[in-house]
């Protein structure tokens, strides 16, 4: 059977786009991969460091207390950065968000999350413990960059001063159930309506706390869940 000329044309053209496609160009690029010999650097290598001087975007973080709560490898145990009402406030509103739903309103461990049917070997940290009352306030901040246990890491939620903030309205919380009649201010105390023998009788008082919103009555001190550090590896908070 005789082909055409038409045919021949045809059968060439298809086979020239069949054969142009058969190469290897696409999956075997003239690229570079990472830790392959290289002929173009001096050094024989592929992966190149940052040059001398870069920083991360954003700057150089080199406030170790204020980027990581730790000084010398130690949780600091002091603020760095100070303490106001703003801070306070803006600390109870981020803990509102990101906090309350495990570790309650009041710190107690006792939040919706907690009470139906988070249940673990190692519940949800109660800041009223004397473990954590005593914990230095680096720690508070490290946990929520970092987690621990089945807490994620919130450093990618929420920024450096705002884990500040929250840190600090802890210690308001943990004041709030602990603080001694005495540290309170007279108008606290009056409108309380709660006489020092009475308070020496009844133990902490759940008080408002530089106006922050906590409760005004007396409630019973929480229960005592101090457990030691070897106790507590399932979770810091």
């Amino acid at each position: 059977m005789k082909i055409s000329a038409l045919a021949k044309i045809s059968l060439a053209l298809a086979a020239t786009t069949i054969l142009t496609g058969c190469h290897t160009d696409m999956w075997v690029q003239p690229k570079v991969k990472s830790q392959e010999k290289s002929k173009f650097f001096a050094d024989g290598k592929n992966t190149r460091m940052p040059v001398e001087g870069t920083v991360p975007v954003g700057g150089a973080k080199l406030d170790d207390a204020y980027y990581t709560g730790y000084v010398d490898g130690k949780l600091v145990k002091e603020f760095p950065v100070p303490v106001t009402k703003e801070l306070i406030r803006r600390g109870q509103e981020r803990y509102r968000i990101f906090c309350t739903h495990c570790h309650g309103e009041i710190g107690d461990g006792k939040g919706m999350i907690a009470q139906r049917g988070f249940t673990l070997a190692q519940p949800v940290g109660n800041y009223h413990t004397d473990r954590l009352r005593e914990m230095p306030i680096g720690h508070f901040y490290d946990v929520i960059n970092r987690g621990y246990g089945t807490m994620y890491p919130f450093g990618a939620r929420i920024k450096p001063e705002d884990r500040w903030a929250i840190a600090a309205y802890i210690r308001v919380l943990q004041f709030s159930q602990h603080a001694p009649l005495e540290d309170l201010d007279q108008p606290v105390r009056q409108k309380l309506g709660v006489t020092t023998a009475q308070a020496t009788k009844q133990g902490p008082l759940f008080t408002e706390v530089a106006g922050f919103g906590a409760a005004t009555q007396p409630a019973p001190a929480p229960q005592d869940t101090t457990m030691t550090m070897n106790e507590a590896e399932g979770g810091r908070l």
